[in-house]
């Protein structure tokens, strides 16, 4: 698979973006711009069908991320994730550091064992009850 055929100059926003592998699903991908989830070239899209050529610049969410790509070309297939990455250059901004919660356990703290459990269960009762 080359990033640019000579037949094909453009292609189906769907199947670009399955081609791409940004979903595992070619319908999954088509439910995501029929929602109206995706623009291309600041434009909204909500139609599968919607025709992509190389350098028309993509946006939209995947997970809890916004993705920003720009086309670089156009398969006539869809290959393994090295020739994938090939069809388009990343333009998203870098991802914000997560911080843990506040309930979250620690490695420190842990989950707590059944000798931990006893210990509480007599603190409260006391030894005699």
């Amino acid at each position: 698979m080359s990033p640019e055929t000579g037949s094909v100059a453009s292609l189906r926003l769907d199947k670009w973006l399955w081609h791409a592998r940004f979903f595992k699903t070619r319908s999954r991908s088509a439910e995501v711009v029929s929602g109206g989830h995706v623009r291309v070239n600041a434009r909204p899209v909500s139609k599968a069908s919607f025709a992509v050529r190389p350098g028309d610049t993509l946006t939209f969410a995947q997970g809890r991320t916004i993705r920003v790509v720009r086309i670089v070309g156009i398969a006539d297939r869809r290959g393994p994730a090295a020739e994938a990455q090939a069809l388009y250059d990343d333009l998203s901004p870098p991802a914000e550091p997560t911080f843990k919660e506040a309930g979250a356990p620690t490695a420190e703290r842990g989950r707590i064992n059944r000798k931990d459990r006893r210990a509480g269960r007599l603190s409260k009762q006391g030894p005699l009850d």
